[in-house]
């Protein structure tokens, strides 16, 4: 889903990356909203996952962000272009799900192991 909405398309001659989230941000105020479902859906993967608030503060961050500059005409063309919140977001993922699976037992219990 992220490669799709951030870097699915190459640009000729430019070698840029852009994927339906800059391509659906040309359409005024509704490219940022329309790209923000899949960055909650991100978010509440994260959540289910037993992601550390923290990262999915991030995760939340970066799709605000997304979504805020994303939706300003011409510049967040411009933003979408650089910044792949979601590609990001799937990073900090796979990053929590690795130190997840490495301390498998470190999120959600007391001292006695519970």
């Amino acid at each position: 889903m992220s490669q799709a909405l951030d870097s699915q398309l190459r640009i000729p001659g430019l070698g840029l990356r852009v994927g339906w989230d800059a391509i659906l941000g040309l359409i005024p105020g509704v490219g940022a909203l329309v790209t923000l479902a899949p960055g909650v859906a991100m978010i509440a993967e994260g959540r289910r996952l037993g992601a550390r608030k923290a990262v999915l503060a991030r995760m939340a961050g970066n799709t605000l962000l997304d979504m805020g500059l994303g939706s300003v005409p011409v510049v967040g063309d411009i933003f979408d272009l650089f910044f792949k919140s979601h590609r990001r977001n799937i990073a900090l993922l796979k990053k929590e799900a690795a130190r997840l699976h490495a301390h498998p037992h470190s999120e959600g219990e007391d001292h006695n192991g519970t």
